[in-house]
């Protein structure tokens, strides 16, 4: 079960943030400022942070600044009434994750929630899980029903990244930049030959698929 840290100093909504998240299966916990939620996190593993930006004592800025500058890359959901954009890339600045404006929309927080999640655990973990398929970054195979592939480089990274993603469309140029570099000479009919060989690896695989957006790039489709 994932710990969800909800950190807001006025008592009712941090209550109903609680019930919410409760609700969605996750084990909450809840502090009323940063310097509590710092003295919190000591203590007990975080899986994410929900934070108010305007506290007492250490507000949301101060404490997501001061939490990635001693490493800590706990996911952190941001939430404000202030809907200025330049207090939007403040919290981008520091280091926040993501971004909701209050009222904040129940089902959209509960969706960037586990987005995040989703997100950091591939991080942390390195490999990748699509039903009976498990990608591992660091040993670049790709394994179903205890059959293993080997890919090249370039093919693994290139589908951990359309993965990773599902239903996210990429251009050519954005592949091209990520996988081989902005300084690469490589040409966007690269990019193309990768995919048509990962098709061909994976043209029984029933779990997910590459698609073409014609004159744009590709996307992954996962098939629960």
């Amino acid at each position: 079960m994932f710990h969800i840290l909800v950190v807001e100093d006025d008592k009712s909504t941090r209550k109903l943030m609680t019930a919410v998240l409760k609700h969605a299966g996750y084990e909450v916990f809840s502090a009323e400022n940063g310097e509590d939620a710092l003295q919190f996190m000591d203590k007990q593993h975080i899986d994410l942070i929900l934070l108010d930006v305007m506290m007492p004592k250490m507000d949301g800025y101060e404490f997501t600044e001061t939490l990635r500058s001693v490493g800590d890359n706990t996911p952190i959901l941001m939430v404000t009434a202030k809907q200025l954009p330049e207090e939007k890339c403040k919290g981008f600045l520091v280091g926040t994750d993501d971004y909701m404006v209050k009222p904040v929309n129940e089902d959209e927080m509960l969706l960037r929630i586990k987005a995040l999640l989703r997100r950091s655990q591939i991080a942390n973990e390195r490999k990748l899980h699509i039903g009976r398929v498990t990608l591992d970054y660091d040993a670049l195979t790709v394994s179903r029903e205890g059959n293993s592939q080997t890919l090249p480089q370039k093919e693994f990274y290139l589908l951990y990244k359309l993965l990773a993603y599902p239903d996210k469309i990429f251009t050519r140029l954005q592949l091209m930049d990520e996988i081989w570099g902005m300084d690469s000479e490589t040409v966007d009919t690269t990019v193309n030959v990768h995919i048509n060989r990962l098709r061909r690896r994976f043209d029984t695989y029933p779990e997910f698929e590459i698609i073409a957006i014609r004159g744009i790039g590709y996307k992954a489709v996962i098939h629960q």
